[in-house]
């Protein structure tokens, strides 16, 4: 008999994404070959960093104790010793409950029964910049990016699912955000292609059952459950409210509009990169004759690119900051510049329009 179709799901679901790990450090070390050139470390631009001497490349897993992050856990644990992988785990304690020391702690130990190694625990301190959710999660990052970089991962996996996906599209419709935001979170992301989450497919419950059936212990993070957090309200509020209203299908929809607006957000970024070079004049400034004639997203995402490029920190760069600019060149009366995050201004001179840092 095989194991439990829910064990079955998660661990079909991680052997994809191992296998894609797995195919394309051998590409990236066939390259180099080819070409006698060095091969980059992980993190320096490629998708994936080469395999080590023993030829088998390191994954991690980011575990907190959760049943989606145990589950993960366990699926790699499984998988990876069937393939040609090493698979590793790090848990972050963010320092924010009493006692997390020693919670990570435990899931340092059921790492360790798990076979996986390298594991460890990684305390941080988080800050206050963009709310206290946005600030966890971004010194969730930046650890898991210096774990990834000291121990030579060529991927880090999360055990984001299905659920996840349709709440974070829900909360970027709440913002009024535009399509890159309404198209989630990617099955692969960072810079270099660091983050892979195999369980977007798949919802939440799938992996609390996998881990009941194989009698892992999982810890349930009582912040889930704070209405303090705009997600927890989402996620035991909103969420059954909008199934309770629409009927039940409305996470798979969310998550299906997820991919819908990847696609079509691809698609406008790439043209917005290919029409940037025409907008501009031999000197390299942006001509706003040529931006009014681009379509509205196309001519934004150019405006965003240009302002990013500037110097203004891309997560602090709203749609409100895009649609001021976006009048200079559109409705244009007169006004002087425009505040950007990171001390950027933008402005309209001579038929041009300037970016740069006050």
């Amino acid at each position: 008999m095989g194991p439990h179709p829910a064990v079955a799901a998660i661990r079909l679901a991680v052997r994809r994404v191992l296998h894609d790990v797995i195919s394309e450090c051998s590409e990236l070390a066939s390259s180099d070959t080819e070409h006698s050139r060095p091969i980059p470390a992980a993190g320096a631009g490629s998708a994936a960093a080469p395999p080590p001497a023993d030829g088998r490349p390191l994954v991690l897993v980011a575990c907190s104790g959760g049943a989606d992050s145990m589950a993960l856990a366990s699926a790699l644990a499984f998988e990876a010793r069937k393939l040609s992988v090493r698979a590793g785990a790090v848990t972050v304690d963010h320092g924010l409950q009493p006692g997390s020391d020693l919670r990570a702690a435990e899931v340092v130990s059921r790492l360790v029964a798990m076979r996986l190694d390298p594991v460890e625990s990684v305390a941080v301190t988080v800050g206050r910049d963009g709310g206290p959710e946005a600030a966890a999660r971004d010194a969730r990052y930046a650890a898991l990016d210096a774990a990834a970089e000291r121990h030579g991962a060529v991927a880090v996996l999360l055990g984001h699912t299905r659920d996840d996906q349709a709440e974070t599209v829900l909360l970027g419709l709440a913002r009024g955000s535009g399509t890159r935001s309404l198209s989630g979170m990617a099955p692969v992301s960072g810079a270099t292609g660091r983050y892979r989450r195999p369980f977007l497919q798949l919802d939440r419950q799938t992996a609390r059952k996998a881990c009941l059936v194989q009698a892992i212990p999982v810890w349930d993070d009582p912040h889930n459950a704070d209405p303090a957090y705009t997600r927890s309200r989402l996620r035991h509020e909103g969420l059954p409210a909008l199934e309770k209203a629409l009927g039940k299908g409305v996470v798979e929809a969310l998550a299906r509009t997820a991919q819908l607006s990847r696609d079509d957000a691809d698609a406008l970024d790439a043209w917005a990169a290919d029409a940037e070079s025409a907008v501009r004049d031999d000197a390299g400034q942006l001509e706003c004759a040529k931006l009014y004639a681009l379509p509205p997203a196309v001519r934004r995402r150019v405006l965003r690119r240009a302002a990013v490029v500037a110097g203004a920190p891309a997560g602090s760069l709203f749609a409100r900051h895009i649609e001021e600019i976006d009048r200079l060149i559109t409705g244009w009366r007169g006004q002087g510049a425009i505040n950007l995050p990171g001390r950027v201004e933008a402005q309209r001179q001579g038929g041009r329009l300037v970016i740069r840092q006050g």
